[in-house]
């Protein structure tokens, strides 16, 4: 067990459904003090609501400097300074390239890739202050592993994730605060599970390991990252995917 994690003030971005709940929930459960954050206020204080009294409710649009400014006081007011920040925040709409409006394109990378930034830059006075300042991005295999139709925006969000990363966590390293991402595969989701079982079985059988992932598995690997016990390690990624990214195709999983 990580006895690093008990009373630390975390904010997990997009925490309202999906991986970032995941994340959210595995940092409650462990007693942390969680910032829940989300666009719609009445859907973090759901989620929030759900993970115990150490989780509180927050809103705002991770794209926004002025929103996510708001964001950081708020964690530095309610939990007295900010220790671990999980950005997670992200939109995949799904549409090919020659059907692309590029205000599309402009909405994906301003969410995932400038929301990162600016949740980083907002949160990186009072993470100087702690004496265990993680950062911990939530990417994809999708961009800098694979590609999938309909995701050329989502994927070079992702990918770009990392290039920010590795240069970032140089920056914050003198401060003490390390920087890492997690990128995972296919993983169960409210989205997900609306496609039917035949879908989620098709996606299972190209997995070594023959199942899906579920949010938790995403974050107990950021937990880990957040923690005094990996103090050592920045600029990394973990790949958290059941082994999906290996086969060089099919025939090897027979």
């Amino acid at each position: 067990m990580l006895t690093s994690i008990s009373g630390r003030s975390v904010i997990v971005t997009g925490a309202s459904k999906g991986i970032g709940k995941g994340i959210a929930r595995v940092f409650a459960d462990q007693g942390a003090k969680v910032l829940v954050v989300a666009r719609t206020l009445a859907d973090a204080e759901i989620a929030a609501a759900e993970m115990g009294s150490g989780a509180s409710a927050f809103s705002a649009d991770v794209g926004d400097w002025d929103q996510c400014q708001a964001m950081a006081a708020a964690a530095a007011e309610r939990h007295g300074g900010i220790d671990i920040l999980c950005a997670n925040a992200g939109v995949y709409p799904q549409t090919n390239i020659d059907e692309m409006d590029p205000s599309e394109w402009d909405l994906v990378l301003g969410t995932n890739l400038k929301g990162n930034f600016l949740s980083v830059k907002a949160c990186l006075a009072e993470l100087k202050k702690s004496d265990q300042g993680r950062v911990i991005l939530t990417s994809s295999i999708t961009g800098p592993v694979t590609g999938f139709p309909g995701w050329s925006h989502y994927g070079a969000s992702k990918s770009g994730q990392l290039g920010f990363m590795r240069t970032a966590c140089i920056e914050l390293a003198k401060h003490g605060i390390t920087m890492n991402a997690v990128l995972p595969g296919n993983v169960v989701t409210e989205g997900l599970e609306g496609l039917g079982d035949d879908y989620l079985r098709t996606m299972a059988a190209s997995i070594p390991l023959k199942k899906l992932g579920v949010v938790e598995d995403i974050g107990f690997a950021a937990l880990f990252l957040a923690s005094r016990e990996a103090n050592y390690i920045t600029g990394q990624t973990i790949i958290v995917d059941g082994g999906q990214i290996l086969p060089e195709s099919l025939e090897a999983l027979e």
